[in-house]
């Protein structure tokens, strides 16, 4: 982790304690997660208890404090999702990743969640991977949703 990027974004928000929520997401997106030697940096140089940056850290479920991968496999499970064999899709991502829901690959190349609602209820199931969102999602077209990413 460099330190210097951290305080670069220190420096971009000029120490404002309530910048603090916008300081974790530039983080996160610097590291695709939010390491904990970070948030002791920003503890110190912005002169705020751990504690209540650990907080805000773990409060918000868009924050993780274990390392994310580089491509973000989001499975929808909602009601649509879920009716149209959404739970098969995300098997089938956990065998051909070897995750379960929630894991991280190996070499962080790919992250495994369930997500309740993306909000495509028209194009159900559907995967997100990043931004991209992939609808219409069988089994059979888990592997090649994979291979894109895998290059």
């Amino acid at each position: 982790m460099n330190h210097a990027n951290i305080t670069e974004i220190l420096n971009k928000y000029q120490g404002d304690e309530s910048s603090l929520i916008a300081i974790l997401q530039d983080i996160q997106e610097e590291y695709s997660y939010l390491p904990r030697e970070a948030l002791v940096q920003v503890s110190k140089e912005m002169n705020v208890p751990l504690s209540r940056v650990l907080s805000l850290a773990t409060f918000f479920r868009a924050f993780s404090l274990k390392p994310k991968g580089k491509h973000s496999v989001h499975v929808c499970l909602g009601t649509a999702c879920h009716v149209r064999g959404a739970q098969r899709v995300l098997e089938k991502f956990e065998r051909e990743l070897g995750l379960k829901s929630g894991e991280t690959s190996e070499d962080l190349l790919f992250s495994l969640d369930a997500v309740r609602c993306l909000g495509c209820c028209g194009l159900a199931p559907v995967v997100q991977v990043g931004e991209e969102v992939h609808g219409k999602i069988t089994p059979a077209k888990v592997t090649g949703v994979i291979k894109k990413y895998r290059k």
